[in-house]
């Protein structure tokens, strides 16, 4: 695999280095070994997988506050979707910027997102499936969002929302 950097301080796109053979192929999907080398944290708390039977679905903008941030390592296991993260650190040369990018079923693609950096997507297909790996538990109090179509962003989503939940739709206005 190679961890290839995003215009986000710390983000990175996963692409897995398939080995082919008459039968398929065989590809690392993680490595603590290299997340570490890149500086990266390489802890998995737990993993969690969102079904989504629309296309549309958006889910997100989503994080957990400190002492509670969480690191994740996104991959699409059915369907596509546009994923995408927002840097909400203040100290980061990358504050306030976004990165997004389509990942897809059968597709080599992983995005890892870092703590500190909001996340979401919008599904492209219907009966989408996403598989996180996450580097800290959840923690319900932690739980915080930003609205998808904040214009303190600015993100250029592929569409409109066809589904969203009253929560992801209504978070107020981020502040600088």
């Amino acid at each position: 695999m190679k961890l290839v950097p995003t215009p986000l301080a710390g983000a990175y796109v996963v692409e897995l280095e398939p080995l082919r053979d008459e039968r398929g192929f065989f590809a690392r999907t993680y490595d603590a070994a290299q997340f570490e080398a890149a500086g990266l944290d390489a802890r998995i708390a737990q993993c969690n997988t969102s079904f989504n039977a629309v296309a549309g679905t958006l889910r997100g903008l989503h994080y957990q506050a400190e002492p509670h941030g969480e690191g994740k390592l996104v991959r699409c296991t059915r369907g596509a979707v546009w994923d995408v993260a927002v840097d909400l650190r203040p100290d980061s040369p990358t504050y306030c910027a976004w990165f997004g990018v389509e990942l897809r079923a059968g597709g080599a693609d992983s995005y890892y997102i870092p703590a500190g950096l909001a996340h979401g997507f919008l599904t492209l297909e219907a009966d989408s499936e996403v598989h996180y790996q996450m580097t800290y538990h959840y923690v319900p109090d932690a739980a915080r969002g930003v609205r998808w179509d904040d214009p303190a962003f600015g993100i250029r989503w592929p569409g409109a929302p066809v589904t969203i939940a009253d929560r992801d739709a209504t978070y107020p206005d981020f502040v600088r």
